[in-house]
């Protein structure tokens, strides 16, 4: 897994299954899994749209689960799979934020934002404690960097999980048909300039009402823009230059993944 959190680049000739918010729901995540490995095709491309980590139980399976399927997908022939891809959600940089919280300005109000926004699962996974956080912000720079150092070093332990971490990407570009995101996007902004909005840019999604709308990311724009996440959960919503593949995954909902074409047309879907 090469690093850099940027924008990577998938063959425009290939379906490409976007797999919705996680959120530490190993389960689902099997299922749909077992699901998926019957209805993939030898050069189909898979899209994990970020949020795999926080609110669910089991993250730290979740993310062993993820793992293990990519070794599984990249281990066939070469002419029998396509390429698979992770992107950074919300969850992803909370996580990222709170490995660095002692440099924040009143980290104490931070982390108690972090813990109302489902981290807890995370650091639970990890061997954390939001007590143990808010305690090491009440003692200072110190305490809280000894805190995040052990949370770091957790993180390492576990085979494989600091390398995801590492390699996510901010989203993925099928040539100028698909634009795959995690929950948003500024759509008066250019793919490097985008900031926080891929996390929490969700009402400048849901501006984008016809391709044309986001010729400013893009020369020509988009057909299409798929997230991952939305407030609403949605399920599986179509619009004329927009989807989301969300129907409440960490919050009672299944797991949704959808299968698109290179023309940003639906093939397939699946829940679980």
């Amino acid at each position: 897994m090469s690093g850099g959190n940027t924008v990577t680049t998938l063959v425009p000739e290939r379906r490409a299954w976007a797999v919705g918010a996680i959120h530490g729901e190993f389960e689902r995540l099997c299922a749909l899994h077992e699901k998926l490995k019957r209805r993939l095709q030898p050069d189909d491309d898979i899209v994990y749209l970020g949020n795999f980590l926080g609110r669910g139980a089991s993250v730290g399976k979740t993310v062993d689960e993820l793992l293990g399927f990519r070794r599984a997908f990249l281990a066939k022939p070469p002419d029998q799979h396509g390429d698979i891809f992770f992107l950074r959600g919300g969850q992803e940089e909370i996580w990222h934020k709170l490995l660095q919280i002692q440099f924040s300005t009143g980290p104490g109000d931070v982390l108690e934002w972090m813990l109302g926004h489902g981290v807890g699962a995370t650091l639970n996974a990890y061997g954390g404690d939001g007590a143990e956080g808010l305690a090491a912000a009440r003692e200072g720079v110190v305490a809280l960097t000894k805190w995040t150092d052990g949370l770091r070093n957790a993180m390492r332990k576990r085979d494989g999980h600091n390398a995801l971490m590492s390699s996510l990407r901010n989203a993925a570009a099928s040539g100028n048909a698909i634009l795959f995101v995690s929950a948003g996007l500024d759509p008066d902004a250019g793919l490097s300039s985008q900031g926080d909005a891929f996390w929490w840019g969700g009402q400048g999604f849901e501006s984008i009402k016809e391709p044309k709308d986001t010729h400013r990311i893009t020369d020509g724009g988009y057909r299409l823009v798929v997230r991952g996440f939305a407030a609403n959960h949605p399920g599986l919503d179509i619009g004329a230059a927009t989807a989301t593949v969300d129907a409440g995954c960490g919050f009672g909902g299944p797991l949704l993944c959808a299968c698109f074409t290179p023309e940003g047309e639906i093939a397939d879907s699946i829940e679980a």
